[in-house]
Protein backbone atom coordinates (compact mmCIF):
# COMPACT_ATOMS: atom_id res chain seq x y z
CA UNK A 1 0.00 0.00 0.00
CA UNK A 2 1.66 3.24 -1.10
CA UNK A 3 1.85 6.30 1.10
CA UNK A 4 -0.52 8.32 -1.10
CA UNK A 5 -3.34 5.83 -0.54
CA UNK A 6 -2.65 5.75 3.19
CA UNK A 7 -2.86 9.54 3.40
CA UNK A 8 -6.14 9.56 1.47
CA UNK A 9 -7.69 6.84 3.64
CA UNK A 10 -6.62 8.59 6.82
CA UNK A 11 -8.15 11.84 5.56
CA UNK A 12 -11.49 10.08 5.03
CA UNK A 13 -11.40 8.44 8.47
CA UNK A 14 -10.55 11.72 10.20
CA UNK A 15 -13.35 13.61 8.45
CA UNK A 16 -15.97 10.83 8.74
CA UNK A 17 -17.42 12.06 12.07
CA UNK A 18 -18.68 15.18 10.27
CA UNK A 19 -20.74 13.11 7.81
CA UNK A 20 -24.48 12.52 8.38
CA UNK A 21 -25.89 9.64 6.36
CA UNK A 22 -29.58 8.83 5.91
CA UNK A 23 -30.08 5.11 5.18
CA UNK A 24 -33.46 3.98 3.86
CA UNK A 25 -34.05 0.32 3.09
CA UNK A 26 -34.85 -3.25 4.03
CA UNK A 27 -33.57 -4.30 7.44
CA UNK A 28 -33.32 -7.95 8.44
CA UNK A 29 -32.07 -10.25 11.15
CA UNK A 30 -29.18 -12.50 10.13
CA UNK A 31 -29.15 -15.64 12.27
CA UNK A 32 -26.30 -18.15 12.03
CA UNK A 33 -26.31 -21.70 13.35
CA UNK A 34 -22.69 -22.91 13.48
CA UNK A 35 -21.74 -26.57 13.67
CA UNK A 36 -19.92 -29.48 12.11
CA UNK A 37 -20.81 -32.45 9.93
CA UNK A 38 -19.57 -35.96 10.60
CA UNK A 39 -22.22 -38.09 8.87
CA UNK A 40 -25.09 -38.21 6.39
CA UNK A 41 -28.63 -38.60 7.66
CA UNK A 42 -30.14 -42.12 7.36
CA UNK A 43 -33.50 -40.44 6.67
CA UNK A 44 -32.42 -38.57 3.52
CA UNK A 45 -29.17 -37.86 1.62
CA UNK A 46 -28.43 -34.70 3.58
CA UNK A 47 -25.67 -33.83 6.07
CA UNK A 48 -26.40 -33.92 9.78
CA UNK A 49 -25.09 -30.73 11.36
CA UNK A 50 -24.24 -30.92 15.05
CA UNK A 51 -25.07 -27.46 16.41
CA UNK A 52 -22.29 -25.80 18.39
CA UNK A 53 -23.40 -22.17 18.70
CA UNK A 54 -25.81 -19.57 17.36
CA UNK A 55 -25.05 -15.94 16.54
CA UNK A 56 -27.19 -13.08 15.28
CA UNK A 57 -26.48 -9.81 13.51
CA UNK A 58 -28.38 -6.93 11.97
CA UNK A 59 -28.38 -7.38 8.19
CA UNK A 60 -29.50 -5.65 5.00
CA UNK A 61 -29.86 -1.89 5.39
CA UNK A 62 -29.06 -2.32 9.08
CA UNK A 63 -25.66 -3.71 8.11
CA UNK A 64 -25.12 -0.72 5.82
CA UNK A 65 -25.82 1.54 8.80
CA UNK A 66 -23.50 -0.49 11.05
CA UNK A 67 -20.69 -0.12 8.49
CA UNK A 68 -21.22 3.64 8.43
CA UNK A 69 -21.08 3.86 12.22
CA UNK A 70 -17.98 1.66 12.19
CA UNK A 71 -16.25 4.20 9.95
CA UNK A 72 -17.12 6.97 12.39
CA UNK A 73 -19.96 8.77 10.61
CA UNK A 74 -23.44 9.53 11.99
CA UNK A 75 -26.41 7.62 10.60
CA UNK A 76 -30.20 7.56 10.75
CA UNK A 77 -31.79 4.29 9.63
CA UNK A 78 -35.34 3.98 8.30
CA UNK A 79 -36.59 0.42 7.91
CA UNK A 80 -39.55 -1.89 8.52
CA UNK A 81 -39.77 -4.52 11.25
CA UNK A 82 -42.62 -6.71 12.39
CA UNK A 83 -44.47 -6.29 15.67
CA UNK A 84 -42.96 -9.59 16.85
CA UNK A 85 -40.19 -11.14 18.94
CA UNK A 86 -37.74 -11.13 16.01
CA UNK A 87 -38.42 -7.43 15.52
CA UNK A 88 -37.52 -6.76 19.15
CA UNK A 89 -34.29 -8.76 18.74
CA UNK A 90 -33.43 -6.93 15.53
CA UNK A 91 -34.03 -3.54 17.13
CA UNK A 92 -31.75 -4.54 20.03
CA UNK A 93 -29.04 -5.68 17.61
CA UNK A 94 -29.27 -2.45 15.65
CA UNK A 95 -28.91 -0.41 18.83
CA UNK A 96 -26.04 -2.65 19.99
CA UNK A 97 -24.27 -1.94 16.69
CA UNK A 98 -24.33 1.77 17.56
CA UNK A 99 -27.22 2.67 15.24
CA UNK A 100 -30.31 4.32 16.74
CA UNK A 101 -33.54 2.29 16.61
CA UNK A 102 -35.98 5.19 16.84
CA UNK A 103 -36.64 5.34 13.09
CA UNK A 104 -37.57 1.67 12.70
CA UNK A 105 -41.20 1.36 11.62
CA UNK A 106 -43.04 -1.57 13.29
CA UNK A 107 -45.93 -3.00 11.25
CA UNK A 108 -48.57 -5.26 12.78
CA UNK A 109 -49.24 -8.66 11.21
CA UNK A 110 -46.06 -8.44 9.18
CA UNK A 111 -43.13 -10.69 10.08
CA UNK A 112 -39.68 -9.27 10.60
CA UNK A 113 -37.42 -10.40 7.77
CA UNK A 114 -35.10 -13.12 9.08
CA UNK A 115 -32.41 -15.02 7.18
CA UNK A 116 -31.24 -18.13 9.02
CA UNK A 117 -28.03 -19.72 7.75
CA UNK A 118 -26.68 -23.09 8.80
CA UNK A 119 -22.89 -23.15 8.54
CA UNK A 120 -20.71 -26.22 8.92
CA UNK A 121 -16.90 -26.17 8.76
CA UNK A 122 -17.05 -22.58 7.53
CA UNK A 123 -19.36 -23.41 4.60
CA UNK A 124 -23.04 -22.52 4.16
CA UNK A 125 -25.17 -25.65 4.13
CA UNK A 126 -28.61 -24.08 3.73
CA UNK A 127 -30.48 -20.81 4.30
CA UNK A 128 -34.04 -20.36 5.58
CA UNK A 129 -35.90 -17.08 4.84
CA UNK A 130 -38.84 -15.61 6.76
CA UNK A 131 -40.31 -12.56 5.05
CA UNK A 132 -43.29 -10.67 3.66
CA UNK A 133 -42.31 -8.57 0.66
CA UNK A 134 -45.70 -6.93 0.13
CA UNK A 135 -45.66 -3.14 -0.16
CA UNK A 136 -47.05 -0.99 2.65
CA UNK A 137 -50.65 0.16 2.49
CA UNK A 138 -51.53 3.82 1.91
CA UNK A 139 -51.63 5.25 5.47
CA UNK A 140 -48.48 3.43 6.57
CA UNK A 141 -46.65 4.53 3.42
CA UNK A 142 -47.75 8.13 3.97
CA UNK A 143 -46.49 8.11 7.56
CA UNK A 144 -43.16 6.65 6.51
CA UNK A 145 -42.79 9.26 3.76
CA UNK A 146 -43.46 12.02 6.28
CA UNK A 147 -40.85 10.69 8.70
CA UNK A 148 -38.20 10.33 6.00
CA UNK A 149 -38.98 13.78 4.60
CA UNK A 150 -38.48 15.38 8.01
CA UNK A 151 -35.05 13.75 8.41
CA UNK A 152 -33.79 14.44 4.89
CA UNK A 153 -32.69 18.12 5.13
CA UNK A 154 -30.08 17.36 7.80
CA UNK A 155 -28.39 14.59 5.78
CA UNK A 156 -25.06 14.91 3.97
CA UNK A 157 -25.88 11.94 1.75
CA UNK A 158 -28.66 9.36 1.27
CA UNK A 159 -28.16 5.62 0.81
CA UNK A 160 -30.95 3.42 -0.52
CA UNK A 161 -30.45 -0.25 0.41
CA UNK A 162 -32.98 -2.30 -1.56
CA UNK A 163 -33.39 -6.01 -0.79
CA UNK A 164 -36.87 -6.24 -2.35
CA UNK A 165 -38.57 -6.89 1.00
CA UNK A 166 -41.35 -4.31 0.55
CA UNK A 167 -39.89 -1.21 2.18
CA UNK A 168 -38.96 0.68 -1.00
CA UNK A 169 -42.10 1.16 -3.05
CA UNK A 170 -41.94 3.16 -6.27
CA UNK A 171 -43.78 6.02 -4.53
CA UNK A 172 -41.38 6.16 -1.57
CA UNK A 173 -38.34 6.09 -3.85
CA UNK A 174 -39.72 8.72 -6.23
CA UNK A 175 -40.48 11.12 -3.39
CA UNK A 176 -37.13 10.50 -1.69
CA UNK A 177 -35.04 10.94 -4.84
CA UNK A 178 -36.96 14.02 -5.98
CA UNK A 179 -36.71 15.69 -2.56
CA UNK A 180 -33.01 14.89 -2.18
CA UNK A 181 -32.24 16.17 -5.66
CA UNK A 182 -34.06 19.41 -4.92
CA UNK A 183 -31.96 19.83 -1.75
CA UNK A 184 -28.72 18.97 -3.56
CA UNK A 185 -28.16 15.81 -1.49
CA UNK A 186 -26.55 12.87 -3.35
CA UNK A 187 -28.50 9.59 -3.44
CA UNK A 188 -26.65 6.28 -3.78
CA UNK A 189 -28.77 3.19 -4.47
CA UNK A 190 -27.88 -0.48 -4.07
CA UNK A 191 -30.56 -1.88 -6.42
CA UNK A 192 -32.53 -5.10 -6.57
CA UNK A 193 -34.55 -6.86 -9.26
CA UNK A 194 -34.62 -6.12 -12.97
CA UNK A 195 -36.78 -2.99 -13.00
CA UNK A 196 -34.41 -0.11 -12.32
CA UNK A 197 -36.77 2.66 -13.40
CA UNK A 198 -37.62 3.37 -9.77
CA UNK A 199 -34.02 4.57 -9.20
CA UNK A 200 -34.20 7.16 -11.97
CA UNK A 201 -32.72 10.49 -10.93
CA UNK A 202 -30.47 9.06 -8.23
CA UNK A 203 -26.81 10.08 -8.22
CA UNK A 204 -25.38 6.56 -8.49
CA UNK A 205 -26.40 2.91 -8.47
CA UNK A 206 -24.07 0.11 -7.29
CA UNK A 207 -25.28 -3.23 -8.72
CA UNK A 208 -23.12 -6.30 -8.96
CA UNK A 209 -22.23 -7.59 -12.43
CA UNK A 210 -25.07 -10.10 -12.71
CA UNK A 211 -27.63 -7.59 -11.50
CA UNK A 212 -26.45 -4.94 -13.98
CA UNK A 213 -26.54 -7.34 -16.93
CA UNK A 214 -29.96 -8.70 -15.95
CA UNK A 215 -31.41 -5.22 -15.55
CA UNK A 216 -30.25 -4.35 -19.08
CA UNK A 217 -31.36 -7.64 -20.65
CA UNK A 218 -27.75 -8.67 -21.38
CA UNK A 219 -26.07 -11.97 -20.60
CA UNK A 220 -22.38 -11.66 -21.34
CA UNK A 221 -19.47 -10.18 -19.39
CA UNK A 222 -18.40 -8.64 -22.70
CA UNK A 223 -21.55 -6.52 -22.48
CA UNK A 224 -20.57 -4.94 -19.17
CA UNK A 225 -19.64 -1.58 -20.67
CA UNK A 226 -22.88 -1.50 -22.64
CA UNK A 227 -24.79 -2.18 -19.41
CA UNK A 228 -22.98 0.59 -17.57
CA UNK A 229 -23.66 3.10 -20.35
CA UNK A 230 -27.29 2.07 -20.66
CA UNK A 231 -27.91 2.52 -16.94
CA UNK A 232 -26.26 5.95 -16.99
CA UNK A 233 -28.45 7.14 -19.85
CA UNK A 234 -31.75 5.46 -19.04
CA UNK A 235 -31.76 6.44 -15.37
CA UNK A 236 -30.23 9.93 -15.69
CA UNK A 237 -27.39 9.03 -13.31
CA UNK A 238 -24.08 10.75 -12.69
CA UNK A 239 -22.24 7.44 -12.30
CA UNK A 240 -22.63 3.67 -12.05
CA UNK A 241 -20.37 1.43 -9.98
CA UNK A 242 -20.57 -2.26 -10.92
CA UNK A 243 -19.00 -4.64 -8.42
CA UNK A 244 -17.45 -7.74 -9.98
CA UNK A 245 -16.31 -9.98 -7.13
CA UNK A 246 -12.75 -11.21 -7.62
CA UNK A 247 -12.52 -9.08 -10.79
CA UNK A 248 -12.84 -5.90 -8.71
CA UNK A 249 -15.09 -2.97 -9.68
CA UNK A 250 -15.86 -0.92 -12.78
CA UNK A 251 -16.88 2.73 -12.57
CA UNK A 252 -18.84 4.39 -15.36
CA UNK A 253 -19.26 8.15 -15.69
CA UNK A 254 -20.59 10.51 -18.31
CA UNK A 255 -17.40 10.84 -20.32
CA UNK A 256 -14.55 8.50 -21.17
CA UNK A 257 -14.26 4.77 -20.71
CA UNK A 258 -14.85 2.79 -17.51
CA UNK A 259 -12.32 2.98 -14.69
CA UNK A 260 -11.34 -0.42 -13.29
CA UNK A 261 -10.35 -1.15 -9.68
CA UNK A 262 -8.61 -4.44 -8.91
CA UNK A 263 -9.97 -6.51 -6.03
CA UNK A 264 -8.10 -5.99 -2.75
CA UNK A 265 -8.97 -9.25 -0.96
CA UNK A 266 -6.19 -11.79 -0.49
CA UNK A 267 -8.45 -14.68 0.54
CA UNK A 268 -12.25 -14.59 0.21
CA UNK A 269 -14.02 -16.44 3.02
CA UNK A 270 -17.53 -14.95 2.80
CA UNK A 271 -19.09 -12.34 0.51
CA UNK A 272 -22.12 -11.88 2.80
CA UNK A 273 -22.68 -8.15 3.25
CA UNK A 274 -19.90 -7.09 0.87
CA UNK A 275 -22.29 -4.93 -1.14
CA UNK A 276 -23.42 -3.26 2.10
CA UNK A 277 -19.84 -2.38 2.90
CA UNK A 278 -19.22 -1.00 -0.59
CA UNK A 279 -22.10 1.46 -0.53
CA UNK A 280 -21.55 2.39 3.13
CA UNK A 281 -17.87 3.17 2.60
CA UNK A 282 -18.60 4.92 -0.69
CA UNK A 283 -21.27 7.13 0.87
CA UNK A 284 -19.15 7.95 3.90
CA UNK A 285 -16.16 8.86 1.73
CA UNK A 286 -18.20 11.05 -0.62
CA UNK A 287 -19.72 12.76 2.41
CA UNK A 288 -16.23 13.86 3.50
CA UNK A 289 -15.79 15.73 0.23
CA UNK A 290 -13.17 13.56 -1.49
CA UNK A 291 -13.51 12.93 -5.21
CA UNK A 292 -15.40 10.05 -6.76
CA UNK A 293 -12.32 8.04 -7.73
CA UNK A 294 -10.91 8.33 -4.22
CA UNK A 295 -14.25 7.31 -2.71
CA UNK A 296 -14.45 4.21 -4.92
CA UNK A 297 -10.88 3.26 -4.04
CA UNK A 298 -11.80 3.52 -0.36
CA UNK A 299 -14.95 1.41 -0.86
CA UNK A 300 -12.92 -1.19 -2.76
CA UNK A 301 -10.43 -1.38 0.10
CA UNK A 302 -13.20 -1.74 2.71
CA UNK A 303 -14.92 -4.51 0.76
CA UNK A 304 -11.65 -6.40 0.40
CA UNK A 305 -11.25 -6.38 4.16
CA UNK A 306 -14.74 -7.66 5.06
CA UNK A 307 -14.81 -10.57 2.59
CA UNK A 308 -11.84 -12.02 4.46
CA UNK A 309 -14.18 -12.49 7.45
CA UNK A 310 -16.89 -15.17 7.88
CA UNK A 311 -20.46 -13.98 8.39
CA UNK A 312 -22.02 -10.54 8.35
CA UNK A 313 -19.14 -8.26 9.34
CA UNK A 314 -19.18 -4.48 9.47
CA UNK A 315 -16.09 -2.54 8.50
CA UNK A 316 -14.54 -0.31 11.17
CA UNK A 317 -11.93 2.42 11.14
CA UNK A 318 -9.66 0.21 13.25
CA UNK A 319 -9.90 -2.67 10.75
CA UNK A 320 -8.96 -0.30 7.95
CA UNK A 321 -5.99 1.08 9.85
CA UNK A 322 -4.81 -2.42 10.81
CA UNK A 323 -4.97 -3.43 7.15
CA UNK A 324 -2.96 -0.38 6.08
CA UNK A 325 -0.32 -1.01 8.74
CA UNK A 326 0.01 -4.64 7.63
CA UNK A 327 0.36 -3.71 3.95
CA UNK A 328 2.64 -0.70 4.06
CA UNK A 329 5.27 -0.44 1.36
Amino acid sequence: MNSEVKVLVEEILVKAPRVRVLVVGDVMLDRYHWGNVSRISPEAPVPVVRLERTTIAAGGAANVAANIVGLGATVRLFGLIGDDAEGDVLRQEIVRAGVGGDDLFAVRQRPTTVKTRIVAHGQHVVRLDQEDSAALDGPAEDELNTRIGAALPSASIVIVSDYAKGMLSDAILARLITSARRLGIPVLADPKGKEYGKYAGATMVTPNQKEALDACGLDSENSLEAAGRKLLTDLDLESVLITRGEAGMSLFRGAGGPVSFAARARTVFDVTGAGDTVIAALGTALGTGVGLLAAVEFANLAAGIVVEQIGTTAITASLVREYLDAHSD
